[in-house]
């Protein structure tokens, strides 16, 4: 496993320093709540899509001239 070697517990810990060290402890836990707003955000604009997409789809089905005569 190619991935479970570079990304270990050793590699997690050195990006935790380093995050700590470049933005400070204070501002991480409002990184890390801004990155939990986006993911939210992202997700609602994803269903949204996906409803869009489904009734674009209906619609569509709906104008389809009837060919079983």
């Amino acid at each position: 496993m190619l991935f479970g070697e570079i990304f270990g517990p050793d590699l997690l810990i050195v990006i935790i320093v380093l995050a700590v060290v470049i933005f400070g402890g204070a501002a991480i836990p409002k990184l890390a709540r801004n990155l939990g707003s986006a993911k939210t955000e992202f997700e609602k604009g994803l269903k949204a899509g996906k409803g869009a997409d489904n009734a674009a789809a209906a619609s569509d089905a709906d104008k389809k001239p009837d060919t079983d005569k």
